[in-house]
């Protein structure tokens, strides 16, 4: 069997060869072809292309932009929609929509952005201020009061000046503004009304089917530099186990997040190595006894073997963290908090004993099914948790149930997964702990925190909101508020023969730089 593999393997790869020496793809004759020595650019048609993506999770039901929950869908959507400015793979904020813009540094509450002429939306039409004062407007929640996108409730009003000028204005001084504003991608105005949202991406939008794929087309009309792929189809497997099978039988040509284990299946691709950009912790509410005593919370922080977890998901690889924040993050990361909880089973039991759990208790740790390193991450948890005598239980649940009953309703004792930043800012990944904000999964209440918190987000000089921020992932540490873990190891699956993958400071694949070798 092993020996007719090898020989079908290598009649598709002389089949393949032939193809491409040949110029073609797909079946048909390329629409253009590059003379010796002339260098194809993105969006050539040099080879018709088209690769399949595998992914752990369907996208969110509604597509709008402005109500995007799961890290998941934004990684899709980060293709299809921009905002004034959008991240690069270093983690600068570039001019998108805008061609450029300027902050009145003495008010630090006035924010002027200049519109890129001939912006088109994938409809055809092309973008006007009109669009924006309505896309930012909307996300604002400045005609309903209730935001879209609460990060943005600071935004006061949103006007443009003549046709070519927009002005944004904040009701308190807020330097991380251009950050922010990236997450309001602009949409056509009124087109959330009549369902036909379009935005001005490198890709547009071509069919969906739910539970089964995602399909995303090249925009030619891009203001940018075009894609290289003709078509991406984002395949969803809800099982960690089917991706595997997929990518083994090559119904996929690129897969992101998987463990040391299944990278080591593949033969055929390339291996790429970065960092999710994840908070991963065992998430705890605080809501519920006994995760409702501090020092319960602080016992379960110090029977955590983090070095333990990433030996056995990614063969040592992943950064130790101590808070909700990353390493990519580096003006804010405190890497003295990573071994503020060193592993000490004594010290663990003694905190137990004292809060009344000599005997330990039961726990269930509730994982989305569709993602293989939480779930291992869990595995490795039941085991620790069992030397302080904590009886673990993992209840593993389809992900639309977790998204639903754990992170909306909060209705769980502990979960593994992980959060990013969203908006490129601190306050994306600290924001989530303030006790009003419906988003604290954790049901974290901490006076101090809420308080230090509200210092922060209106500060105006950049070193004293840092020193804020830190004082808020410290609070988080010394409080136990979870048992964080790490940000994992990101192992990527490219098939051979594609280059341009990326990494990038959030969780994103940017798609417009893949291409065919």
């Amino acid at each position: 069997m092993k020996k007719l593999k090898q020989i079908i393997s290598l009649l598709m790869a002389v089949l393949m060869l032939t193809a491409v020496l040949c110029g073609c793809a797909d079946g048909k004759d390329s629409d253009k072809t590059t003379s010796p020595g002339e260098e194809a650019s993105p969006g050539d048609n040099v080879k018709k292309s088209e690769i399949v993506v595998g992914i752990a999770q369907d996208l969110d039901d509604s597509l709008d932009p402005h109500k995007m929950t799961a890290a998941g869908t934004r990684e899709v959507l980060f293709n299809v929609y921009e905002g004034l400015v959008k991240p690069d793979s270093d983690g600068n904020l570039v001019p998108a929509v805008a061609e450029s813009y300027t902050i009145n540094e003495e008010t630090g509450d006035e924010f002027t952005f200049a519109l890129r002429q001939g912006v088109k939306f994938h409809d055809g039409s092309t973008v006007t201020v009109g669009d924006i004062v309505y896309s930012i407007s909307r996300a604002a929640g400045l005609d309903t009061g209730e935001p879209l996108i609460s990060a943005l409730a600071i935004i006061s009003d949103v006007s443009a000046t003549d046709d070519s000028t927009i002005v944004v204005k904040t009701s308190v001084p807020n330097i991380e503004l251009i950050a922010l504003i990236a997450s309001a991608y602009i949409i056509p105005e009124n087109s959330a009304e009549d369902g036909t949202l379009a935005g001005t991406g490198p890709f547009k939008f071509s069919s969906r089917s739910p539970q089964e794929n995602f399909i995303i087309e090249r925009f030619d009309d891009y203001w940018g530099e075009k894609a290289y792929l003709e078509k991406v189809t984002y395949k969803i497997f809800e099982n960690a186990e089917a991706i595997l099978m997929a990518l083994k039988g090559g119904a996929v040509d690129l897969c992101a997040h998987l463990t040391s284990s299944q990278a080591a299946e593949l033969s055929g691709f390339t291996i790429l190595e970065g960092t999710m950009n994840l908070v991963q912790a065992l998430y705890l509410n605080n809501n519920v006894a006994p995760l409702n005593d501090v020092r319960v919370r602080q016992a379960i922080s110090y029977a955590v073997d983090k070095q333990d977890i990433m030996d056995f998901i990614a063969d040592g690889h992943g950064t130790a963290i101590g808070s909700s924040m990353y390493p990519a993050f580096s003006k804010y990361f405190l890497d003295e908090l990573t071994d503020y909880y060193a592993t000490d089973i004594d010290k663990a039991k003694s905190l137990l004993a004292e809060a009344g759990y000599e005997n330990g208790f039961d726990l269930e740790i509730t994982v989305p099914g569709n993602y293989q390193p939480h779930i291992d991450t869990a595995t490795v948890l039941v085991e620790q948790l069992a030397k302080i005598g904590i009886r673990c239980k993992i209840k593993t649940v389809e992900w639309e149930t977790w998204k639903e009953d754990t992170y909306g309703a909060r209705n769980y004792q502990a979960t593994v997964c992980g959060f990013d930043a969203s908006t490129l800012t601190a306050s994306a990944l600290l924001s989530r702990f303030v006790s009003t904000n419906p988003k604290n999964i954790s049901y974290f209440s901490n006076e101090e925190y809420d308080e230090v918190y509200a210092k922060a987000s209106t500060a105006t000089n950049e070193a004293e909101q840092t020193e804020l921020y830190k004082r808020l992932e410290t609070i988080l540490t010394e409080q136990a508020a979870n048992a964080y873990i790490q940000d994992m190891c990101d192992l990527v699956a490219v098939a051979d023969g594609i280059v341009g993958y990326e990494f990038y400071p959030l969780y994103v694949i940017d798609m417009s730089k893949i291409r065919y070798e």
